[in-house]
């Protein structure tokens, strides 16, 4: 059964009834609650990078209704964002930094700013400063300065790109290519640690990052390769089924939402037809789950799968949001 056309508006509509709120209470803000129902103390719950893909929702909501108001309420989570850690953009995980980076670099374009906004500015400062040379350049994960790793340099790739700075980008996609490449899957290992020890761990939303940047960077060689990253996803992820993994609970719940925005980049670029079709056809099947497998929770909200015990997770809804708006636009 095709998806609707009115499935990403429900759920933006969804999660901002059951979780948007204002930021500290402080009026002309918004946060996202971090679940539904909220806990207890809630303000010493923070999660910074969650908040960055709920601006990053909004601007994909802009982008498809250009009418409606999601862009002032993007203003307004990022009022509440920046409030609610301390009235400073910065914090200690560079690939936190990279994510909100991104959706403020969206925010500058959707608002039609020529010249990067002082947070884009901030933040693509702090990334640069942690594009070293240590264990041949990649990006440092945190300021602890011990590991790099895929899920700070290739958002940070993806920041450059959309930059103008394609060379800085496109060195660190050789580095990822060089450290943290496995041929045998066709995938993306997690990180590398400074005395050379490497995460082997696969991820979701880091073959995401890797294709967005390659698509971003384009030429024929990173185009190809994110071709070939496609099948990769699709042969060593998906379900039979062609459902990608979905994640239920904390920062696990957004990693498949990643992967489908940047896999919806994939199928409108020219990275060969059969990968463009695989690209449309795992965003199909995943988000055919997701909405078939909503249910209605009071007169007007839904929430997605997959199920959940106890509270329900601000990233597992996000994580349906991105699913659902990457579908439509990938069509």
């Amino acid at each position: 059964m095709p998806i609707p056309d009115d499935a990403a508006p429900a759920a933006a509509a969804s999660i901002r009834q059951l979780f948007a709120r204002r930021s500290l209470r402080v009026p002309g803000t918004r946060l996202g609650a971090i679940a539904l129902p909220a806990p207890a103390g809630l303000r010493s719950h923070w999660h910074y990078w969650w908040q960055a893909h709920f601006l990053d929702c909004l601007i994909d909501e802009h982008l498809r209704d250009p009418s409606g108001h999601a862009l002032p309420e993007a203003r307004k989570l990022a009022r509440g964002i920046w409030l609610r850690n301390g009235a400073r953009w910065r914090n200690a995980y560079y690939d936190d930094m990279a994510w909100l980076a991104l959706a403020l670099q969206r925010l500058d374009a959707a608002a039609g700013r020529r010249r990067p906004s002082r947070p884009v500015r901030v933040l693509g400062d702090a990334l640069r400063s942690a594009h070293t040379q240590e264990l041949g350049g990649g990006v440092f994960w945190n300021t602890t300065r011990d590991y790099k790793n895929t899920p700070s340099t290739a958002p940070a790739a993806l920041f450059f790109a959309r930059a103008g700075e394609e060379e800085r980008a496109q060195r660190l996609l050789d580095w990822l290519r060089e450290h943290l490449f496995d041929a045998e899957s066709g995938l993306y290992l997690d990180g590398v640690k400074t005395d050379g020890r490497v995460e082997r761990t696969l991820h979701t939303y880091n073959q995401g990052t890797v294709l967005g940047a390659l698509v971003a960077v384009g030429g024929r060689s990173n185009l190809q390769h994110a071709g070939e990253l496609v099948t990769s996803i699709a042969r060593g992820m998906a379900a039979d089924d062609g459902v990608l993994p979905l994640g239920s609970t904390g920062d696990g719940g957004l990693f498949t939402g990643i992967l489908a925005r940047y896999l919806a980049r994939a199928a409108v670029a020219d990275v060969g037809g059969s990968a463009a079709t695989t690209a449309r056809q795992l965003l199909e099947s995943t988000a055919a789950y997701v909405w078939n497998g909503r249910t209605q929770l009071g007169d007007s909200a839904f929430v997605f799968p997959p199920p959940q015990d106890g509270a329900i997770s601000l990233s597992s809804q996000l994580q349906a949001w991105m699913v659902l708006e990457a579908e439509r636009a990938s069509r």
